[in-house]
């Protein structure tokens, strides 16, 4: 894993707590609110509701590594069953966690916590951890969006030819061609941009940023691919927009990168 995907990784996972922290907190203070409001000691509503925001956020880490493994856009589909195991799962962890907490927290008031037969608990209790865990899925999503559209239109490539020099923004490139000693940049607004200079190289330099070989004489920016098309014999046609790219089979990484969503 590069340092960037790291880094940016990083940032959805802490950002993605920070989010869900403040929004489960506020969710218990109201909580605690409406049980004062109904005669509940304040320090036991307290009691109550903090045990579950500690515990929640104390097995988050279910929720991230489940949607680590697969994220709604996952190829093969048959993956996201992953959440039908984790989310019950992560109910279990959080269900369980705030009972035990519930009883060692009210032993030293001389309250004897109970809290009946486990089964029934977990079954009421695991409706809502769902929706929180598809809300966690959906923030962990969102924010990966946003963190790798501001990385493609912050990132820019100077396209050199000679004495001149046009900088684009990455996202704007769809492609790089093999024009004999040039590479030809083909452009999302139609422009097509020569450079001196070899398509290894510029495979080389642009791989970190998400670009793919897909072919001896073709390099692609897997964040513009709209389709993937089987061409038979283990080849297949990429879709860009309005540009058609060929994924040789000589070339399975790339392949397994776009079934993957691994860029």
């Amino acid at each position: 894993m590069s340092g960037a995907v790291l880094g940016t990784e990083r940032r959805i996972f802490f950002y993605g707590f920070a989010i869900a922290f403040a929004i489960v907190a506020v969710v218990n203070c109201l909580n605690v609110i409406t049980l004062e409001h109904e005669h509940l000691q304040l320090l036991r509503a307290i009691i109550l509701e903090g045990s579950s925001l500690i515990t929640l956020m104390l097995f988050f880490w279910v929720v991230w590594l489940a949607w680590r493994a697969a994220p709604p856009e996952v190829r093969p589909r048959w993956k996201l069953a992953l959440h039908l195991v984790a989310a019950p799962l992560f109910s279990f962890l959080h269900v369980y966690g705030f009972l035990q907490l519930r009883v060692v927290a009210l032993a030293p008031l001389g309250e004897r916590y109970d809290y009946g037969p486990f089964i029934p608990q977990f079954l009421y209790e695991v409706r809502k951890d769902s929706l929180g865990y598809l809300l966690f899925l959906g923030i962990f999503s969102l924010l990966a969006h946003l963190l790798r559209q501001k990385e493609a239109v912050s990132e820019t490539f100077d396209i050199k030819d000679g004495a001149k020099l046009t900088r684009v923004r990455l996202d704007e490139i769809l492609a790089v061609s093999s024009a004999g000693n040039y590479a030809e940049f083909i452009l999302a607004d139609g422009r097509r941009q020569l450079m001196r200079a070899t398509l290894s190289a510029l495979a080389d330099e642009l791989a970190p940023k998400g670009f793919l070989r897909t072919h001896r004489s073709w390099l692609i920016n897997a964040h513009r691919v709209t389709a993937l098309h089987p061409e038979g014999s283990g080849d297949y046609r990429v879709e860009l927009k309005d540009l058609n790219v060929p994924l040789s089979r000589r070339f399975p990484a790339a392949l397994s990168a776009l079934r993957g969503n691994n860029f």
